[in-house]
């Protein structure tokens, strides 16, 4: 049996480095990473916290609490903005392929922004709520 979690975050790096629209906000190759690198240029998204529960009722079912943190040193919040909402339209609704599970859904839950302490950037967080079962 096969890690869900490994299994959709896999899967949620293929859709948005693939995304036409997260593309033409971040490059392309997208600057998406798991763990950025310390002179990574500016805009990015990263792959943010994760988390799996038992989904109450159905027999090898979990629950998926996804979230990505977009980072900009444009002066302002629009270009966050931007790449929140193409992230969102590539995964809210997403058919994703997962090895050794199916991917119920997965839903956009909110998104937050706000400048980060050092004043230099803006930082952005979009959460989603996915379901998983096993096949």
């Amino acid at each position: 049996m096969t890690d869900a979690q490994w299994e959709l975050q896999k899967a949620v790096y293929q859709a948005l480095s693939a995304d036409a629209g997260l593309q033409a906000e971040i490059g392309d190759p997208p600057r998406l990473y798991d763990d950025p690198p310390a002179d990574a240029a500016f805009p990015y998204v990263t792959l943010g916290e994760a988390r799996s529960s038992a989904l109450s009722g159905v027999e090898g079912g979990l629950e998926h609490d996804v979230k990505l943190y977009v980072f900009s040193r444009y002066a302002g919040r629009r270009e966050v903005k931007r790449i929140l909402a193409a992230v969102q339209d590539a995964l809210h609704d997403a058919s994703l392929t997962l090895t050794g599970h199916d991917l119920v859904n997965m839903r956009f839950v909110f998104a937050d922004v706000f400048r980060r302490l050092d004043g230099a950037a803006y930082q952005g967080m979009a959460r989603f709520r996915a379901v998983t079962v096993t096949q």
